[in-house]
């Protein structure tokens, strides 16, 4: 009888399909976990075999990697609701020249819509599907790192599933004022050192008038501020309207460092290029993160300390 009502279950459920185009599960009781937390939201859940797939440090060899991805672009069988990362790492930026980016646009673009979400190295995939296909992905949990924590976060799940069943959503938490505004336009962005690594690339989108969102982990602050400055001195930061500085988390400062800190940064940032910083976003290597379409509308006002982002023109199933 159980057996019975979990295939009906699964069978009015929604479709989520794992993907894995950079790093391998280290812990396969965490893959599971994440597995069972999305089939009690009401997915099911596909291409299980990429908890367990390995190849040196990736989740298989390039040309499985790459075959995951372009099965979507084949338009021979219905796409699922929501392709989701297993985790990040490394690996993706060895898929972008191999994926059939004319195929992905006709599929997830026209026969769509799809949730494509993940974060972190991930951002690779996304700046490339944008740039070379317009498709709008979102930055938001991944498999291991989120769904699979011992105490799945509250936050997480309730921004992630707004985003999956409605058109519009805002978003609201409190910045460091710089000044008060109101600026719209094309959100795009993710991991900073992934972002930039693709600077001059064929895979880089050129995104002019936009709200630039960006993160980092495990990065010396001279390093964060380096990469910052690929960016100014690309051209790329001043034809943004805004950029938001998600969370930098494990920053590492040393003695030699000598009082520079993160907010000496900002300011320094500010007074370089001098269009709107916007702080504190919760969206990262973080246990409470938003998700965030990459490639949808933002409109961005901030008053004082509190800042507002209401986000539509992203795929969405619906209710």
């Amino acid at each position: 009888m159980y057996a019975y009502l979990e295939r009906l279950i699964l069978s009015n459920s929604r479709w989520l399909q794992l993907i894995a185009p950079s790093g391998y599960a280290p812990d396969l009781e965490v893959a599971i976990r994440g597995i069972k937390v999305l089939r009690r939201l009401g997915f099911s859940v596909a291409n299980l075999a990429v908890i367990e797939r390995r190849y040196l440090r990736f989740a298989g060899t390039l040309s499985e990697r790459v075959d995951e991805i372009n099965y979507l672009a084949k338009g021979e069988h219905p796409l699922p609701d929501v392709i989701l990362m297993m985790r990040g790492g490394y690996g993706a930026s060895q898929l972008l020249e191999w994926l059939d980016y004319q195929g992905l646009d006709r599929c997830m673009n026209k026969h769509g819509p799809v949730m494509l979400v993940g974060h972190s190295d991930f951002t690779a995939l996304q700046m490339a599907l944008l740039a070379r296909a317009k498709i709008t992905t979102f930055a938001g949990p991944m498999l291991l790192s989120d769904f699979g924590a011992k105490v799945v976060s509250n936050f997480t799940l309730s921004h992630f599933q707004s985003m999956l069943n409605y058109p519009e959503h805002t978003v609201r938490w409190v910045t460091d004022a710089w000044q008060d505004l109101n600026e719209a336009g094309l959100l795009w962005g993710g991991n900073l050192s992934v972002l930039v690594n693709l600077v001059g690339t064929p895979f880089f989108p050129k995104i002019d008038g936009g709200i630039l969102f960006l993160e980092e982990v495990n990065e010396s602050l001279f390093r964060i501020e380096r990469m910052l400055y690929q960016l100014h001195l690309s051209g790329i930061l001043c034809r943004q309207k805004a950029i938001i500085f998600g969370q930098f988390t494990e920053c590492r400062v040393s003695d030699y460092d000598n009082g520079y800190e993160i907010l000496t940064m900002i300011d320094h940032l500010r007074s370089l290029i001098r269009i709107p910083i916007v702080t504190r976003l919760p969206f990262g290597h973080v246990y409470d993160k938003l998700t965030l379409p990459v490639g949808g509308h933002a409109q961005l006002k901030v008053e004082g300390a509190q800042a507002v982002l209401r986000l539509s023109q992203y795929p969405c199933r619906g209710v």
